[in-house]
């Protein structure tokens, strides 16, 4: 149970709502609802490389299939994020122009 910082009960529109307006008015942002903000947090913490296990703990999902499944549209960012971290680690081979391969970039 929360309560007011005077120990009130939660008015959702007066307490929440209208000053999550408020604030999004003011940063120049649209209108959003509350729930977005969880959506918006999970996007943001799979775009920035958190384990998608450690995101489904925070959201409270019971299994993380209903976690992959709800953000699945970060994947494919994430899927080219990998293969770009994964080519950096094992080297890349040069082309030049002449579409010969030059020297390894791994040690």
């Amino acid at each position: 149970m929360f309560s007011t910082s005077v120990g009130t009960h939660i008015h959702p529109t007066k307490d929440i709502l209208d000053p999550l307006k408020q604030l999004l008015k003011k940063a120049g942002l649209p209108t959003i609802r509350f729930h977005d903000l969880r959506h918006s947090s999970a996007t943001l913490l799979l775009s920035a490389g958190i384990h998608p296990k450690v995101v489904q703990e925070i959201l409270g999902h019971s299994q993380i299939s209903m976690t992959m499944d709800t953000y699945s549209h970060v994947l494919p960012n994430m899927q080219q994020d990998a293969m770009n971290r994964l080519n950096d680690m094992i080297g890349n081979r040069e082309i030049d122009n002449e579409g010969d391969q030059g020297e390894s970039n791994v040690l």
